[in-house]
């Protein structure tokens, strides 16, 4: 009798096991075929936005506007706003011309996702309008994540699907204050938590220069299109390098701002809430004095007035003209990660530049980089053990370039402290990159998280000061990765979250390129550890002859154009070199 209840008692939890995992089968299996349902839609309405940003185009061509269109996309944003102003040039015959490249690019790098049919309209509007502002007519693109009234900001997620933004983010309200022409929305990767470019939607897009290499993150459509000449100017975001490494992977320019120096307000945002490393919304183009024009309409009335939160710092053009000589720290290194040799030879070769211009170079000690990055940045971005990415992520296809970085997420702690151990074997600095994942887990903890972040700023600072700095020059992460690699090289965004830790300004200008002799002297290349992460590393980079290498220019807190001014005096110096 016994045994016949033991039995049946076996039988029925067996019974409701087995009823567990296949109801739990089924659910799985009910939200992806959802997910890809509402993927399958977001494509088709992609799709058709093509294609009517191509009849739009058509239509014109047949028109016969006389404008040189080659004329049109050789000029630079501030050579545009000048002949849109004087009448030189049409507002029609430019927006429709940019329509155009960025569909050519479009089909050779997958970098467009929206276009925002109601610029045809606001053209016209544009020009009835007396007063020019001084982006009149110039077509804009926008990352992904930057809202515009009627679309979808998906982030890369199934998670945003579906959901039209209901007002423009005020970044766009104040573009089009001045006259700017939003026109189409750019890709992005899953989460916008990569450096990569890629994501189950819209799927990889590629960098213009070489399409085996990748346009890197997050902001990579911006980068893409911008490079492959369908954009004069650009709108991304950076919460880790997002517009810098794209800038330096796609060889253009770029500002990462203060944080709150721009409005974030009306943007996407994969982890509301977050505090700890604040993001910046900043620009994108091929020169500085397009980024300096681009920041000069932004600070205005009008932005001040939508956003109290922003303080009222119009843009200081005595600063950004000014031609006074520059005490300029540099390093060429950072400690973390060895710098690769090409980018090494930029530093060296701007401060030759510079110097032989009348600046005084004086050599900066960074330290605790390793610290930096893994204690304090993906400590502090990743606080809650990312539950909160994990919970947008639910019933979402995973981009096969996040799905290890995702399994890894998921993991209980006890797990990932397991493995962490483990992986120190292997490398220490996949093992802390592990370890950090676990988050902080008490309200205490995030306050001494806090504590040791202000520290390390006050600290940095004062050397700064110590050193009478004005700027800081250092290398940028570059030459373009090979598509894939960013997911196992994470530890190289050491060069680029410093600064986002600090919260100081820092722009992006390319300099040189990758020679036969950098890639040779690569082949030697065995970092400091000569691990895992270093040999991916080095393989991330190779077949990068020709390739643009950029160099990373910095200034202090809310002095965006002492950075701006900075950037344009090594731009000026390398531009004659290459003359």
């Amino acid at each position: 009798m016994l045994q016949e209840n033991v039995t049946d008692v076996l039988a029925g939890v067996f019974v409701i096991t087995a009823g567990s995992v296949v109801t739990c089968l089924l659910v799985k299996w009910i939200q992806q075929r959802k997910t890809k349902q509402k993927i399958e839609v977001a494509r088709a309405e992609r799709k058709r936005a093509l294609q009517q940003m191509e009849q739009a185009v058509q239509q014109v061509k047949e028109e016969k506007h006389a404008e040189d269109s080659r004329m049109i996309l050789s000029l630079s944003a501030c050579e545009l706003s000048e002949k849109l102003k004087d009448g030189s040039l049409s507002p029609d015959a430019v927006l429709y011309t940019f329509m155009e490249k960025a569909l050519e690019v479009n089909k050779e790098v997958n970098c467009v996702t929206d276009f925002f049919q109601e610029c045809e309209a606001q053209i016209q509007e544009v020009k009835k309008q007396k007063a020019k502002g001084l982006l009149y007519g110039v077509p804009v693109s926008l990352k992904d994540s930057v809202c515009y009234k009627g679309h979808v900001s998906t982030c890369g997620m199934s998670f945003f699907l579906g959901k039209a933004a209901e007002e423009d983010s005020v970044i766009v309200q104040v573009l089009k204050k001045q006259g700017a022409i939003p026109f189409v929305a750019t890709n992005i990767p899953q989460t916008m938590l990569h450096f990569d470019c890629s994501n189950p939607i819209y799927g990889q897009s590629l960098n213009p220069l070489n399409h085996k290499k990748s346009p890197g993150g997050s902001s990579g459509g911006e980068g893409a299109l911008i490079a492959g000449g369908g954009s004069v100017l650009g709108i991304g975001t950076d919460i880790g390098g997002s517009i810098r490494l794209p800038c330096s992977f796609c060889g253009i320019c770029g500002l990462k701002p203060t944080s709150g120096r721009l409005s974030l307000k009306g943007t996407s945002e994969v982890i509301p809430g977050i505090n700890y490393v604040l993001p910046s919304i900043g620009p994108m183009a091929l020169d500085v004095d397009s980024l300096a024009l681009c920041m000069k309409a932004l600070l205005c009335e009008e932005l001040f007035q939508l956003d109290p939160e922003i303080p009222p710092m119009p843009f200081n053009s005595q600063v950004y003209n000014s031609t006074n000589p520059l005490r300029i720290g540099y390093f060429e290194c950072d400690g973390h990660m060895q710098a690769l040799p090409s980018m090494r030879r930029a530093v060296r070769e701007t401060i030759q530049l510079l110097q032989e211009a009348g600046h005084t170079l004086i050599p900066f000690p960074v330290t605790q980089i390793d610290y930096v990055f893994n204690d304090l940045y993906l400590k502090g971005v990743f606080a809650d053990g990312l539950s909160s990415l994990l919970d947008s992520l639910k019933g979402d296809i995973i981009d096969p370039h996040l799905s290890l970085m995702v399994s890894v997420f998921k993991l209980p702690t006890f797990v990932k402290k397991m493995l962490a151990f483990i992986c120190s074997f292997l490398s220490s600095r996949m093992s802390a990159a592990l370890y950090v994942t676990c988050g902080i887990r008490s309200v205490k903890n995030y306050w001494k998280q806090n504590a040791k972040k202000k520290d390390y700023c006050q600290k940095f600072i004062s050397e700064w000061k110590k050193h009478k700095l004005d700027v800081l020059l250092c290398p940028s992460l570059s030459p373009a990765f090979s598509i894939g690699y960013p997911s196992y090289t994470a530890p190289s965004l050491s060069y680029t979250t410093l600064f986002n830790v600090l919260d100081f300004p820092a722009g992006i200008v390319p300099v040189t390129k990758v020679t036969q002799e950098d890639e040779e002297e690569l082949k030697n290349y065995k970092g400091f550890l000569n691990d895992y992460v270093d040999k991916m590393f080095r393989q991330a980079v190779q077949g990068g002859v020709g390739l643009p290498v950029a160099v990373q220019c910095v200034a202090l807190p809310w002095q965006e154009e002492l950075c701006l001014r900075f950037m344009k005096e090594v731009e000026e110096l390398s531009c004659k070199k290459r003359k």
